[in-house]
């Protein structure tokens, strides 16, 4: 019996320290630069094996007119209207071997900056990994995430909001 109570103490206390362990003590994921806009549910993409912040070598290929990828509301799920500009990156990173992209996560005004920047930054991997998926090598393709530091309209209403919930190619020549 009393062997009993110390074991069933000893499992307590290991689950106890366990829990402190595994929350207190992990790093939280390091946020980009920038403050949240929308919110947005879902999980992570898996595969992100690059840093998050890009090399500051370099100087972004001008002239390309690549589109932004735009996000519903609450979202970065990839939806069927967005794949053409995906493909265009893709198509263009093949043949241009010599280049890399950094996808940058947007998010409009509303939500709490943490949020938000954890929003951009699946957008920004969704992104990434439907690249990955068209055959674009992984370790050509970087994310970051502005969250709403960098909108493209400034207005407070759905017409400015849905602009600003995107994900911005930029290439890079290496």
């Amino acid at each position: 019996m009393k062997l009993n109570g110390y074991l069933r103490s000893a499992v307590v206390a290991g689950c106890v320290c366990g829990l402190i362990v595994s929350s207190g003590c992990r790093p939280k994921p390091k946020a980009t630069t920038g403050t949240g806009g929308d919110t947005g549910s879902g999980t992570d993409v898996p595969g992100n094996v690059m840093p998050q912040r890009p090399d500051a070598e370099g100087e972004p290929i001008k002239g390309l007119n690549l589109r932004n990828i735009q996000f519903a509301y609450d979202s970065f799920q990839i939806t069927d209207s967005e794949v053409p500009k995906i493909r265009e990156i893709a198509d263009y990173m093949q043949v241009n071997a010599n280049t890399r992209l950094v996808a940058e996560g947007n998010c409009d005004e509303r939500g709490t900056a943490e949020y938000n920047i954890s929003l951009g930054e699946n957008r920004a991997q969704a992104v990434r990994a439907y690249l990955i998926g068209l055959k674009v090598d992984g370790s050509r393709i970087q994310t970051k995430s502005y969250g709403k530091d960098k909108p493209l309209d400034e207005g407070h209403n759905e017409a400015a909001w849905s602009k600003n919930r995107r994900v911005e190619p930029v290439l890079y020549k290496n």
